[in-house]
């Protein structure tokens, strides 16, 4: 059974800027997962990766080929109070959301810190790790 794997919009950015980092190894080129973002997560990649000047159709082509969207409403605000609990930013509230409605068992992010991880993993069952941990989880297993 694939591990499901929600992944946070800076892990997919990083992945687009160096290739040899260890976001690039998990969107690219690591089997047996479930990779998830959500439309939030979609649209946000899309506007970061236009303002830092990256290549935009490569974003579109690495969220197809690798990922599945969860949709969530387009009422943030709802989200935000929701998933307040998790977050040390209710911008963040969003990820949260994301990875609870993909059923994710981890959530990759390099902003670990805006994260309760505790809280996270207590209340949702979904631990919180960078892109280079869960590279080394894996190779544990």
């Amino acid at each position: 059974m694939a591990l499901k794997i929600f992944v946070d919009t800076d892990v997919v950015i990083s992945s687009l800027i160096s290739p040899s980092g260890a976001a690039f190894l998990l969107l690219n080129q690591t089997d047996g997962l479930e990779l998830f973002i959500s439309n939030i997560s979609a649209r946000e990649i899309k506007d970061v990766a236009k303002r830092l000047r990256l290549d935009t159709e490569k974003a579109k082509q690495l969220i197809e080929k690798r990922c599945s969207v969860v949709q969530l409403p387009e009422a943030i605000g709802k989200i935000k109070t929701s998933f307040e609990d998790y977050v040390l930013d209710r911008n963040d509230a969003h990820i949260v959301a994301g990875a609870e409605r993909a059923r994710a068992q981890f959530l990759i992010s390099y902003n670990t810190r805006h994260f309760k991880a505790d809280t996270l993993k207590g209340d949702l069952h979904i631990i919180l790790t960078t892109p280079a941990n869960f590279l080394q989880y894996l190779r544990s297993r």
